[in-house]
């Protein structure tokens, strides 16, 4: 299975968006780390703006940005919206309403629970009627969202919109499902192999071992560890650095094998 990367975007600390995030990508040494609050999801209504949870908005900015360095319309992409988490914040605070005497769960947070809540904000926010899908997969949600995400891109014959995403989960459940920081990537994967972009991903799957490779760099390999989302720095960095070569990626029951090859024809900046 083979798709072309024609752009990807990353938003977490010390990674605030693409182009100012490659040269880190190409040299983890100069990662600080510091913390950078995603950008306003400005595509959306007002109302629906207000609604919005962080978890949204960071998994639309990541998307936003995919879209325009590629130069694709919003509005006619297909999107796959991946996440281990979903919004942990919001499923807190239903809980701590639920056990209050007198609380009410709020409306807009009984809203935003479910785990397609992004999808549905994206295609809100830029009036698509193009298929917007929502998965998880645990700690695989990476490399679960991209195999599908490349699969529908090769078998329906058009570009995806493939966007992955984790937020840390506050209270009691956070103590338990520890997430670190806040990251998210997103690429637009197309099957055309005539396009222009990044690189072009051959992919295989390996239902003989479900090891992944971690990051070679001690902060990237910390980072990855504390978000499942950041199980995409491998092939982020490889893509920013130009690099051919092989990358495995943990799936549920499996591995998927990336084969990255640098494209002749670079997309315009």
């Amino acid at each position: 299975m083979r798709v072309v990367v024609r752009s990807a975007s990353v938003w977490g600390p010390g990674l605030p968006g693409w182009a100012r995030s490659v040269a880190v990508l190409r040299d983890p040494s100069l990662w600080d780390g510091t913390v950078v609050a995603a950008p306003s999801a400005t595509a959306l209504p007002p109302n629906e703006r207000r609604r919005a949870g962080p978890v949204t908005r960071l998994a639309l900015a990541v998307a936003q940005e995919a879209c325009a360095l590629a130069r694709v319309e919003p509005s006619e992409i297909a999107a796959l919206f991946s996440s281990a988490n979903g919004d942990g914040g919001v499923i807190d605070a239903i809980l701590n309403a639920l056990c209050t005497p007198g609380a009410d769960v709020s409306p807009t947070q009984f809203h935003n629970s479910v785990h397609n809540a992004p999808a549905g904000y994206w295609t809100i926010s830029h009036g698509s009627i193009a298929p917007a899908t929502a998965v998880s997969g645990f700690d695989w949600s990476f490399g679960q969202g991209l195999l599908k995400a490349a699969a529908e891109a090769v078998a329906e014959a058009h570009p995806v919109l493939f966007v992955a995403y984790d937020l840390p989960i506050p209270g009691p459940i956070g103590m338990v499902r520890v997430t670190q920081e806040a990251f998210a990537c997103a690429f637009v994967l197309d099957p055309d192999p005539e396009a222009p972009g990044l690189a072009t991903l051959s992919m295989t799957y390996d239902a003989t071992t479900s090891e992944g490779d971690a990051p070679d760099s001690a902060a990237f390999r910390q980072l990855a560890r504390g978000n499942p989302a950041a199980c995409g720095l491998n092939l982020l960095s490889a893509l920013a650095r130009r690099d051919e070569g092989c990358i495995r990626v943990a799936c549920f029951n499996g591995q998927l094998k990336i084969e990255v090859s640098p494209c002749l024809t670079a997309p315009q900046s």
